[in-house]
C-alpha cells in the first residue's frame, strides 16, 4: 500500500516537472517529434543488412548492392544528425527549465519566514537549490524524453524482427520476460540505494557549509580531530551509500550479458536448423544479432534511465516542498508610504518564536517620533526580539504595535522596511565592492548619495584609503576587513537609504575606542532628525537617550532616562551601570 502511494506521488511529481516545460512547449514537442522519427531510422540498418545479403549478395547484383550500401551510409549520416539534434535540444531544454526553476526557487527561499532558517541548515537550503534542483535536468535529458524514445526503438526492432523472421523474433523473445524481471529487481533496488546516496550527500554538505564556516571556533578551541572523526563517518556513509548502488550494477550488467548469450545462443542454434530447413535466409540469420543487440540495449539501459528518473522526481518532490512552503509573512497591508513620522507604540505586545515559550510578555511602551529609545537588560532578556517584530521578521501573538497610530501589519511591508534601517552587531558583508555592500546594487542608490552618507559617517577617509577606494573588492563576509571597518560600511549602507527609523543592535560593541568615537558622533548627529532605537551593552553610550527600557525575562522592569533611573534606589538599571563601572574602574 505504501510502494503503491510512492508511485502515486512520483506520476503526481511527474506531471508538476513535466507542467515546468509549460513556456518551452514547442521545444518539448520537437524532442517528442525527433524520439518518434529516430525510432524507425535508427533500427532499420539491420533490416537493409538482410536485404543485402538476401537480395544482392546471394544475386550477385554489385550493382544493387552498392546502391544499398549508399542507403545505408545515409541512413547511418540521417541518424547520427537526428541523435545530434535530439540531445542537444533535450538538454537545452532541461537546462531551460532548471534555469527558470534555480530562480524561483531563490526568489521563494528569499521570502519565507526567518523561522525557517532558523530551523534549516544552509548545507541543506542549497543541496535543494542546486543539487536537487540539477537532477530536475536529468528528467528531461536522461528521464521521460530518452526513456520514451528508447520505447518506441524496443517497439520498432521488434516490428521489424517480425517482418524479417517470426519465428527467429519468438526465439528471441523467449528470454525477454527474464530480462524484464532482472531489470524491474535492479530498478528497485538501485531506487532505494540513490535514495540513499541523495540523503547522505545532503548531511555532508550542511555539515561542511557548518564547519567551513566556523573555522575559526574549531582551530581556536583545537576540536579539529573531532570535526574530522565526524566527517569521517559522514564520509563513511556516503561512500558506503555509494559502494551499495555499484555493487547492484555490478550484479545486473553481468547478469544481462549472461541473458543476452542465451538468447544468441538460442538464435544461432535455431537459425542454424531454419536455413538447413530453408525456413529462415541467410538475411535474416545475419541481421538478427543486429537485432538483438538493439533490442537487449535499451531494455538494459531503461531500467537505469528509470532510476535517473526516480531520482531526478526524488530531487524535484524535495523542491517542489519547499515552493509548497507557505511559511510566509502575509503581506496583506495596503498603505505605502513614501516617509513615516516615527511614532512607535507597543500595546501589551508578547511573543514567542516557537508559538509556546513566550520570550516578550506583555510589552508596552510609546516612542514619539524624533525621541532615542535605548532598550538595555540581560542576555535573552528579549532586546534583539523587538527589532525584530518592528521589522515583521516575525509575528506576534498577542498585543498590537502602532506606527504612526497605524497597526504594523496594515503596512505594506517593502513599504515598510524601507523605511526602517539596521545595523546589526554581527556584520554580514558579501563578496563584492564596497559600493555593491553599502548600495546592495540597488540602482537607485547613486554614487553621490553614497558619497554623502559616507562622509556624513566619517567612513569616506578609511574607504579612500583602500585599494580601489569604492571598487575595492571585499571577500566573503568582510574577511580582509577589520571588524570596525566593516561595522563602518554596515553603518554607511544603513544611512544610505535615509532612514525614518534607525536600529542599532551593540552596533558599538565590537569596535575599537576610536572608531567608537567616529560611529557615536555620527549617532550623535543623525539620531536628532529621526526615530532611534539603541540596543547596546555599553551603558555609557545611551545616557542621553529620552527613554531607557529595561527588560528583564521578555518584560519591562523599568522605564525612564537616565537620571531617573540611576537614582532609583535598588533599580535594575541602577545596578548594571554600577556593575560596568567598577568593571571599568578595574
Amino acid at each position: 500500500m505504501g510502494e503503491e502511494k510512492k508511485q502515486e506521488l512520483d506520476f503526481v511529481v511527474l506531471s508538476k516537472v513535466l507542467k515546468l516545460a509549460t513556456p518551452y512547449k514547442s521545444l518539448f514537442i520537437f524532442c517528442l517529434f525527433l524520439a518518434i522519427i529516430m525510432a524507425p531510422i535508427s533500427n532499420v540498418r539491420p533490416f537493409l543488412v538482410g536485404e543485402m545479403v538476401d537480395g544482392y549478395i546471394a544475386n550477385k547484383d554489385m550493382e544493387g548492392l552498392i546502391r544499398m550500401g549508399l542507403l545505408f551510409f545515409a541512413i547511418v549520416v540521417l541518424t547520427v544528425v537526428i541523435r545530434y539534434f535530439f540531445i542537444y535540444y533535450s538538454a537545452k531544454l532541461g537546462q531551460s527549465v532548471i534555469k527558470d526553476l534555480r530562480v524561483k526557487v531563490f526568489d521563494h527561499i528569499t521570502g519565507l519566514k526567518m523561522r525557517y532558517f532558523d530551523q534549516t541548515p544552509i548545507g541543506k537550503a542549497i543541496t535543494r537549490t542546486i543539487s536537487d534542483v540539477q537532477s530536475v535536468n536529468e528528467i528531461f535529458t536522461q528521464g521521460v524524453l530518452t526513456m520514451f524514445a528508447d520505447i518506441l526503438g524496443i517497439f520498432a526492432v521488434i516490428g521489424f524482427m517480425f517482418y524479417h523472421s517470426w519465428r527467429l523474433t519468438l526465439i528471441c523473445l523467449a528470454t525477454l520476460p527474464l530480462m524484464i524481471m532482472v531489470t524491474y529487481v535492479f530498478k528497485e533496488k538501485v531506487k532505494v540505494a540513490f535514495q540513499n546516496v541523495r540523503n547522505e550527500i545532503s548531511v555532508m554538505n550542511a555539515f561542511l557549509q557548518e564547519q567551513i564556516s566556523g573555522m575559526q571556533l574549531v582551530q581556536l578551541f583545537s576540536a579539529e580531530k573531532q570535526e574530522a572523526d565526524k566527517f569521517k563517518k559522514i564520509n563513511r556513509r556516503y561512500t558506503k551509500a555509494n559502494l551499495d548502488a555499484i555493487e547492484y550494477y555490478a550484479i545486473f550488467y553481468p547478469v544481462v550479458e549472461l541473458i543476452s548469450a542465451i538468447a544468441l545462443a538460442l538464435l544461432v542454434w535455431w537459425g542454424t536448423k531454419g536455413i538447413w530447413q530453408h525456413t529462415v535466409t541467410p538475411g535474416a540469420f545475419v541481421a538478427f544479432p543486429l537485432y538483438l543487440n538493439m533490442l537487449f540495449r535499451p531494455v538494459r539501459m531503461l531500467a537505469d534511465k528509470f532510476n535517473t528518473l526516480q531520482m531526478g522526481l526524488v530531487g524535484a518532490d524535495r523542491v517542489f516542498k519547499i515552493l509548497e512552503n507557505k511559511e510566509f509573512i502575509k503581506d496583506y497591508g495596503k498603505v505605502e508610504v513614501s516617509k513615516i513620522k516615527g511614532d512607535i507604540e507597543f500595546k501589551n505586545v508578547s511573543f514567542a518564536y516557537d508559538e509556546e515559550n513566550f520570550v516578550l510578555n506583555d510589552v508596552s511602551f510609546h516612542l514619539k517620533n524624533g525621541e532615542t529609545l535605548a532598550i538595555v537588560g540581560s542576555t535573552g532578556s528579549g532586546k534583539t526580539t523587538i527589532i525584530n517584530i518592528i521589522n515583521r521578521f516575525y509575528e506576534t501573538q498577542k498585543g498590537e504595535i502602532l506606527i504612526d497610530g497605524l497597526d504594523l501589519k496594515k503596512y505594506k511591508m517593502k513599504s515598510l522596511r524601507d523605511r526602517v534601517a539596521m545595523v546589526l552587531q554581527d556584520v554580514f558583508l558579501f563578496n563584492g565592492s564596497v559600493y555593491d555592500n553599502i548600495s546592495l546594487r540597488d540602482k537607485n542608490i547613486s554614487k553621490e548619495t553614497m558619497l554623502d552618507a559616507s562622509k556624513k559617517i566619517g567612513a569616506h577617509e578609511f574607504i579612500e584609503k583602500l585599494p580601489g577606494g569604492y571598487d575595492f573588492m571585499i571577500t566573503e563576509r568582510g574577511s580582509n576587513l577589520s571588524m570596525g571597518q566593516r561595522q563602518l560600511i554596515s553603518f554607511v549602507r544603513a544611512l544610505v537609504v535615509n532612514p525614518d527609523i534607525l536600529i542599532l543592535d551593540e552596533a558599538t560593541s565590537s569596535i575599537d575606542s576610536e572608531t567608537e568615537e567616529i560611529i557615536q558622533y555620527a549617532i550623535e548627529k543623525l539620531i536628532s532628525k529621526r526615530t532611534s532605537i539603541i540596543i547596546a551593552h555599553r551603558l555609557s553610550t545611551i545616557r542621553h537617550a529620552d527613554k531607557i527600557l529595561v527588560l528583564d525575562a521578555g518584560a519591562v522592569v523599568e522605564e525612564g532616562n537616565h537620571a531617573t533611573l540611576i537614582n532609583k534606589e535598588g533599580g535594575r538599571y541602577r545596578k548594571l551601570y554600577e556593575k560596568q563601572f567598577e568593571q571599568a574602574l578595574v
